[in-house]
């Protein structure tokens, strides 16, 4: 049986919230991958991005909760269960989503295409700067690294991702990936 954008969002949302939960309060200071980033300012990233994202696309509002400065794990674990409801909701795979770069996409895909992935992105970010657990699903990689190589011009074009780091071609699949987002591994 195929994975569903529900399924997906819950496994990579999983590990991320334990990297949230498992990073010392004197750590949401420290710098993150993410040039002019603090760890607590990838949780904020995703907790305010998407909003708006959704709000202006498909006319859906997702619980706020604290301030990513107040809390930022109670911030984040609000916003997942938002989006992991609202990807459990069966109503979600007949919503469309318009985005004047992207189109009409069905709701769960577009949930799945450009937050899920960021989501899992952005653990490895996580996790470098709090001193966790960076390793990545190898399989995940492997497929988000596949689907954006066609695409290199388009996703630097965006401003969403750094110049690509050069690295041997015999670095592993995790490597690979966050070399091509731009990132130091």
């Amino acid at each position: 049986m195929a994975r569903t954008a529900a399924d997906e969002h819950r496994t990579v949302a999983r590990v991320f919230t334990d990297r949230v939960r498992g990073a010392d309060p004197q750590a949401w200071d420290k710098p993150a991958p993410c040039e002019g980033w603090a760890a607590r300012d990838v949780v904020r990233h995703l907790v305010e991005w998407f909003p708006a994202f959704l709000k202006a696309g498909a006319g859906v509002e997702l619980p706020k909760g604290p301030s990513v400065d107040d809390d930022p794990v109670a911030a984040w674990v609000i916003h997942r269960d938002g989006v992991q409801d609202l990807l459990d909701d069966p109503a979600t795979a007949h919503k469309l989503l318009s985005n004047p770069h992207i189109g009409e996409i069905p709701l769960d895909r577009a949930v799945d295409q450009f937050y899920t992935a960021d989501v899992f992105m952005h653990t490895w970010d996580l996790a470098r700067a709090t001193g966790q657990d960076e390793h990545l699903d190898p399989a995940k990689c492997a497929q988000l690294l596949d689907g954006m190589l066609p695409l290199d011009d388009v996703l630097r074009a965006s401003g969403q991702y750094g110049p690509r780091v050069e690295v041997p071609e015999s670095a592993d699949v995790q490597t690979r990936l966050l070399a091509f987002i731009g990132r130091k591994p």
